[in-house]
């Protein structure tokens, strides 16, 4: 079977009915598959390429995976540490049982300020809070530190963005650096990630993608509709190549021991029937095996979905600057090199 062919009719068929907007690179030791698609400015008529920077929502919850895993390598915490014991903030609600292992595994049952189980416009939180307030993982606490507890810690998985603020502001606590200068110093830097960051929605820097959100009849950026600026539950920008580069330095453990990077990877929490839950990674297992290891993102005007599959090596890397497109692309992925 040739792989590159079989991408390239996936995407055809794709844009014959729902045009993606972004940039696709599959790659082993060689590129499989790469190219942009769309326009990163649809006003300027300017392409999206390979060297686009992107949001990537979500999916940057493993940098802070891997930052606090650093920390518990450097001897800092451990991941049995209470949330009470690392932090200097009052949570007069929360359970005093929350340990940093929930909060990596979305377990810890504390209230999110965006609960993805019950709400799907996050556009509108930031009618009540200016999304250009939203400057640190600080000024997320009014939106859910006095809220009570939705269940006991450890008792089910619950996606939880909050979670992430927390272990954000963990970093930030042990090592007094804000919490995306730390990641830009210890990731992006390490992994030779040149072209990401935590970039102001208001201070976007040449080759970046803007966001767009589309309707029947028109479109509008992003600009008002995600925090100005992302943080540890996500928000910063990359492009394929960096993705690439980042997961190549995790998993040859330039970022963690080998040890380090083996629990960040340990399926620590199932979702459902394939779907486990590391530290900040998502899992699929097919029978006894992992089939791969991927991260995901989704906000207004931005979805991505960045994967390894476990056996061939081969990474999959799809991140747009629209709604709509990654997940459905990354599942035809899927199905191909599960064949």
């Amino acid at each position: 079977m040739n792989l590159s062919l079989s991408i390239e009719d996936i995407i055809k068929k794709h844009n014959e009915t729902l045009p993606f907007s972004g940039a696709i690179l599959i790659k082993d030791k060689d590129v499989i598959f790469g190219q942009g698609f769309g326009f990163a400015n649809r006003s300027e008529r300017i392409e999206n390429t390979l060297n686009t920077r992107f949001g990537m929502a979500s999916g940057c919850k493993i940098f802070t995976a891997v930052a606090i895993c650093q920390l518990v390598q450097n001897n800092m915490l451990t991941f049995d540490t209470y949330l009470k014991d690392c932090v200097d903030f009052s949570f007069p609600n929360f359970d005093a049982g929350v340990t940093i292992h929930h909060l990596l595994t979305h377990s810890s049952g504390i209230p999110d300020y965006f609960d993805e189980e019950f709400m799907d416009d996050f556009e509108g939180l930031w009618k009540a809070l200016p999304m250009y307030s939203v400057q640190s993982p600080k000024d997320f606490l009014p939106m859910f530190q006095n809220k009570q507890m939705k269940f006991s810690p450890g008792e089910r998985f619950s996606y939880n963005n909050a979670g992430f603020i927390l272990l954000g502001l963990v970093v930030e606590h042990l090592t007094g650096l804000n919490f995306t200068a730390y990641v830009e110093k210890n990731i992006f830097r390490k992994c030779g990630m040149l072209d990401s960051g935590y970039f102001r929605m208001d201070q976007l820097p040449e080759r970046t993608a803007i966001g767009y959100i589309d309707s029947e009849q028109s479109w509008r950026s992003n600009i008002y509709s995600v925090p100005i600026i992302g943080g540890p539950d996500g928000g910063s920008f990359a492009t394929v190549y960096d993705l690439h580069k980042f997961w190549d330095a995790l998993l040859n453990n330039q970022l963690l021991s080998p040890e380090y990077t083996n629990i960040l990877l340990t399926p620590h929490i199932q979702e459902n029937e394939h779907i486990y839950y590391g530290y900040g990674v998502w899992i699929m297992m097919i029978g006894n095996s992992i089939f791969k290891y991927y991260v995901m993102g989704s906000d207004p005007g931005v979805i991505m979905q960045s994967s390894v599959y476990a056996k061939s090596k081969i990474h999959a890397h799809i991140i747009g600057n629209i709604n709509k497109g990654a997940g459905m692309i990354a599942s035809k992925i899927d199905e191909i090199i599960l064949c």
